[in-house]
């Protein structure tokens, strides 16, 4: 019987996306985590609550290795025992917060490998490997209002967004033509307290003229935890509609 909800998470190590894995893990879960670092207290959730974790140590800066053994390891799976299979590329960086011109170059090429190049090289390795499975398949890309709005000092960020949001345009094309293709979303989260906004309010004021929005935001309590976020974020995931905007807001 198919029980198994399988899903697999980039960047759980922390944040919105260490929220996303504590509530993933629920009885009949399967969860990969691909991230930097693994985490202890999954490990013991997992076994408290009767779901399967595992977790890759990994550096997404170099993602085509992880994206070959992603596909091995689907691959080797049995298809027939899963009611599901989700892919959640939700890691990503942002580099110093000034204008373009004072980025170095290892910077911006670690940005963009990161934000856009792994998840573009994760997202390849999963639907090709899940291509003939007829369990649901979904692909939610973490994305950013600032994929949509740019933004002064943040160029390689809104960059690696944009291309993100592109890409899930086209897969979401490329998917509607197969007989059980997978229903892919961009999705912006909101505001977040994480240690993105922490570097963001931190920022040069003279490098960052936004720099007393995101204070404000800070100040007025309008950032929402990452608990908060990553239930909005899985309840858009559960949604019925869910694909049928190609690039969404977790808000709309």
């Amino acid at each position: 019987m198919n029980t198994i909800s399988l899903t697999i998470l980039t960047g759980a190590s922390r944040g919105m996306g260490l929220a996303m894995a504590q509530q993933l893990l629920t009885p009949g879960a399967h969860l990969l985590c691909i991230s930097r670092k693994t985490n202890d207290s999954l490990t013991q959730l997992a076994q408290a609550r009767g779901a399967v974790l595992e977790q890759w140590s990994a550096d997404l800066a170099d993602a085509a290795p992880v994206a070959a053994r992603l596909a091995h390891w689907l691959f080797a799976l049995d298809p027939t025992t899963l009611a599901s299979a989700t892919l959640i590329n939700n890691a990503g960086v942002i580099p110093a917060i000034v204008p373009l011109r004072e980025n170095n170059s290892a910077d911006l090429a670690h940005a963009l490998r990161v934000g856009l190049e792994a998840p573009m090289q994760l997202c390849a390795a999963f639907l090709n490997a899940t291509q003939a499975w007829t369990a649901p398949r979904k692909v939610l890309n973490i994305s950013s209002g600032l994929g949509r709005r740019a933004m002064a000092s943040s160029g390689p960020y809104c960059a690696a967004k944009a291309g993100m949001d592109h890409f899930t345009r086209c897969l979401a094309l490329d998917e509607a033509l197969q007989a059980h293709g997978a229903k892919v979303c961009s999705l912006a989260p909101g505001v977040i307290d994480t240690d993105m906004q922490v570097q963001l309010r931190g920022a040069d004021p003279q490098a960052f003229p936004d720099i007393g929005n995101f204070a404000g935001l800070h100040a007025q309590g309008l950032l929402a935890s990452p608990d908060e976020a990553a239930r909005r974020v899985l309840a858009y995931l559960a949604r019925a509609d869910f694909g049928a905007n190609a690039v969404a807001d977790v808000r709309d």
